[in-house]
């Protein structure tokens, strides 16, 4: 009789052990009594009715997916391979698990079919120029059907835009030409503004007199030189000036 004992009761023992459940603190324990959701378990040690009572994990906390690249076609009929990332959080653990299947795999599909619908329908401008704007517009229309599961999504991230090779040569051309417009309207202004200091700078020696004693000192120069001729026919100008410093 003993011998029969012992048996049944280290299968009794290794029941009850069974039933003991350690909840950590990020997680929640959905409990299903003969297949009929019962409640959900906070963190801690956690007992549970073993062969009548079935516990499911929830994580609570912020998970990370990888969206698959994405080949899309703008609406100026542009295709670009897109990756992007999204994240989202349960926030009801019961509707995670009661009212889908697999909300990881749910959301990521939806999230999946959400980017090729906009980006589908912006140009190709608008999706390199208004990437967060963009990503914000997915990440509305993803949050609104998870909302159903019980789960968040925080963010959506487009990583990479990939463009054709004869897009990207296009793209390079029209910055070098944006780059070289840019430096000749640089150097014009930089001549507009030396022209304007040099008309000051004149205006002032010719109010002064002082453009005949810089005429003067060129024909010193020029004439210190053996062997030079120099003739120089003096406008009126300098004959003017030189009548002010005499006076």
């Amino acid at each position: 009789m003993d011998f029969l004992l012992w048996p049944l009761l280290v299968f009794l023992v290794l029941t009850v052990i069974s039933g003991i459940k350690i909840i950590d603190q990020y997680e929640r324990g959905v409990i299903l009594t003969l297949g009929t959701f019962s409640g959900i378990l906070n963190p801690g040690l956690r007992v549970v009715i073993p062969f009548l009572q079935r516990l499911i994990r929830v994580d609570l906390r912020i998970t990370t997916a990888d969206i698959p690249k994405q080949e899309v076609i703008t609406r100026d009929n542009v295709p670009v391979g897109i990756n992007a990332v999204v994240y989202f959080q349960v926030e009801k653990p019961d509707d995670a698990v009661l009212k889908i299947q697999d909300y990881y795999y749910a959301v990521t599909q939806y999230a999946q079919t959400a980017l090729r619908d906009v980006i589908g329908g912006i140009e190709l401008d608008a999706l390199l120029t208004e990437r967060e704007k963009i990503a914000e517009q997915i990440q509305t229309l993803v949050d609104k059907e998870t909302a159903e599961w019980g789960v968040n999504v925080t963010a959506i991230k487009m990583q990479d835009i990939e463009l054709p090779a004869d897009m990207k040569r296009v793209m390079a051309k029209q910055a070098e030409a944006e780059r070289e417009r840019r430096a000749t309207i640089i150097r014009a202004q930089g001549e507009m503004s030396a022209s304007e200091n040099l008309k000051k700078a004149m205006q002032n020696m010719s109010a002064s007199g002082a453009i005949s004693l810089r005429t003067l000192q060129t024909i010193e120069a020029a004439g210190n030189k053996a062997g030079n001729t120099v003739v120089f026919a003096l406008p009126t100008e300098v004959l003017a000036g030189l009548k002010k410093l005499i006076k």
